[in-house]
């Protein structure tokens, strides 16, 4: 661990083919991260704060209050009022100012004019020092909130799969046991004292990372960043396992097979999800399972695409079927989701399913799947990697949950690492029918279902 106040060399990921571009890090002596990775490209520069505050932190019987604080924090600080935040930042150009809650993590992005940078940063600070709320803030956002959960889960088809699905993968409070929305009206409940606690406990410089991309000279970013967030002090101590954002305990097998139906009023045909736990990341079997993910549902040419929509029309064309969730907390989840054909029953699709995580657990592999994989896998981060605002969200990534921003430039190397045989030990460990849940979200009558 680099200590405080110390600086990394330029470049140190530079010399990687997976990030052909120099990082340098320093740490403040309140604990604040600083990455910074130099590309004078065009004059602007990408600022991605992530705090490592997630939906797995909710306290007990306030699920989503990870979710509401990334809402609070844009509606006023210490000598930012309500909606100035965004408004400043528009005035002088800025672009792509949003945020986002997942289980790991909270993050603030926006990408600004080089010259704005100050201000990007000093707003940063402002929110992370002295956030402040009302009781009608709390309110608007508390509504701000509903209508989101309404739009996107409740009003969508199959927009409640990770509700039904995280609710049945783990056990009656466990941190990943709800999605980051979680329950507004539950929320209504939170008082004053919570929510200060909160932001004290977890919005703070030793619990966050800050990430700049563009234009940039790394000793004036660190210059700014002592300036900006210098004397904001460090949080409360937090265990060491809290801090990394993840343990070292394996996970603990499902008691399946289990199958669940819901009704799914809004759509003409079943959809699928087969859920397995898995290890945390990063990892070897990490690393395998991605690759997997890859060779199974990433694209047409993908083996569930070729077996389940070209050889059996069995369910519909899928841009990405599968997705390892690189969850960091004890376990992680495999994910496998696909949409039948109309009058094709969501049973018979699962066992078609199943038939080819048999036969990569048979080690049925070929060769060429898998360079396949690992050639849309790369091509995939160098897209991601393109944008400045993208590149410093995955450089916050890695620095904020894998301990190192470097390494991003491993990528390559580590996917090239994966065997065939590797994909065949970490189906036959965590993919096996013993370690599965299925939901079936069922949107045709019965009458219509095979």
């Amino acid at each position: 661990m680099r200590q405080a106040g110390t600086t990394a060399p330029a470049g140190a990921a530079g010399e990687r083919p997976g990030f052909p571009w120099p990082v340098a890090e320093h740490r403040l002596a309140n604990g604040l991260r600083v990455v910074v990775s130099p590309d004078r490209l065009v004059p602007v520069a990408a600022v991605n704060l992530w705090y490592r505050v997630g939906s797995r932190h909710d306290p007990a019987g306030l699920p989503g209050l990870a979710h509401l604080f990334e809402h609070l924090m844009f509606e006023g600080s210490e000598q930012v009022g309500r909606g100035e935040h965004t408004a400043l930042l528009h005035a002088i150009g800025a672009d792509g100012v949003n945020a986002s809650t997942t289980m790991d993590r909270t993050e603030y992005h926006q990408t600004v004019p080089a010259d704005a940078l100050d201000l990007a940063l000093w707003l940063e600070a402002d929110r992370m020092a002295g956030l402040r709320w009302s009781e009608d803030v709390l309110r608007n956002q508390l509504a701000v909130v509903r209508r989101e959960h309404q739009q996107q889960h409740l009003g969508t088809p199959y927009g409640r799969w990770q509700e039904f699905a995280l609710a049945s993968v783990y056990p009656d409070g466990h941190p990943y046991g709800h999605p980051p929305i979680g329950s507004v009206e539950r929320l209504a409940e939170v008082d004053p004292g919570t929510l200060a606690a909160f932001h004290g406990h977890h919005y703070a410089p030793d619990n966050a990372v800050l990430t700049v991309v563009g234009a940039v000279r790394p000793d004036e970013v660190f210059a700014k960043a002592e300036r900006y967030f210098g004397g904001v002090p460090a949080g409360p101590a937090r265990p060491a396992d809290a801090a990394r954002g993840r343990t070292a305990r394996p996970p603990e097998p499902l008691a399946g097979p289990v199958l669940r139906l819901e009704a799914e009023e809004r759509a003409d045909a079943d959809r699928v999800y087969l859920v397995h736990r898995v290890p945390a990341a990063p990892g070897a079997d990490h690393d395998a399972l991605t690759v997997l993910a890859a060779l199974l549902g990433r694209g047409r040419g993908a083996r569930l695409h070729r077996r389940l929509v070209v050889e059996r029309p069995l369910a519909r064309a899928e841009e990405r079927a599968a997705f390892a969730w690189g969850l960091t907390h004890g376990s992680s989840l495999f994910t496998v989701g696909l949409t039948a054909r109309r009058g094709i029953g969501g049973e018979r699709l699962i066992a078609a399913v199943e038939s080819v995580l048999d036969e990569i657990a048979a080690g049925r592999i070929d060769p060429a799947e898998l360079e396949r994989a690992r050639a849309v896998l790369h091509a995939g981060r160098l897209r991601s990697l393109t944008a400045f605002g993208s590149r410093a969200d995955e450089l916050a990534r890695h620095a904020a949950l894998y301990e190192q921003a470097a390494g991003i430039g491993d990528l390559p190397a580590r996917s090239a690492a994966v065997t065939v045989a590797d994909l065949a030990r970490v189906a036959r460990a965590h993919l096996g029918r013993e370690n599965r849940f299925a939901l079936v979200l069922t949107g045709a009558t019965k009458e219509e279902r095979a």
